[in-house]
């Protein structure tokens, strides 16, 4: 192996730790929010952020079953915090978005969330954040391009 290999090597291990720390902090973060898993989280953000759809484009989106994506529309619907309605075109499909209540409870775990990030980062600067940010924007988009993903796949909160 080269030099260049074990940098590379370093940087897998650096992103696997900061996932699991991530990881870690969010099943804490959870533990209060009876009957509902942090992914439905994600999907009700990813939700937010591209719009109403149908569960089967959110199962694409997000590189997961329907299967997966339907428990998790069960768990968000019964605590309040997406609407479904029948889909126009076809009155047996359904399309969801995010309630009212949803988006009050996104922004309550976003604060949860920023929270813990700005005592992580420690006080870093914006240019610093900024250019992290970037550096890892770079690097999901070439992890998604050599995967063949789509552009969209795993964008959350």
């Amino acid at each position: 192996m080269t030099p260049a290999d074990d940098v590379r090597l370093e940087l897998l291990r650096e992103l696997k730790t900061s996932n699991q720390l991530q990881h870690l902090w969010m099943m804490q973060a959870w533990q209060d929010e009876p009957g509902l898993h942090p992914a439905s989280a994600m999907l009700l953000s990813d939700l937010e952020k591209h719009g109403e759809a149908r569960p089967s484009e959110v199962a694409k989106r997000r590189l997961v079953d329907l299967s997966v994506i339907s428990r998790q529309i069960a768990q968000l619907q019964a605590a309040g915090l997406i609407d479904r309605r029948p889909a126009p075109e076809d009155g047996r499909a359904s399309l969801i978005s995010v309630s009212e209540t949803g988006r009050e409870q996104l922004e309550r775990w976003r604060k949860q969330y920023l929270e813990f990030f700005e005592k992580a980062l420690g006080g870093w600067d914006e240019d610093r954040v900024t250019e992290l940010r970037s550096r890892l924007a770079e690097l999901n988009d070439g992890l998604r391009s050599a995967l063949g993903a789509p552009e969209a796949c795993g964008a959350g909160k």
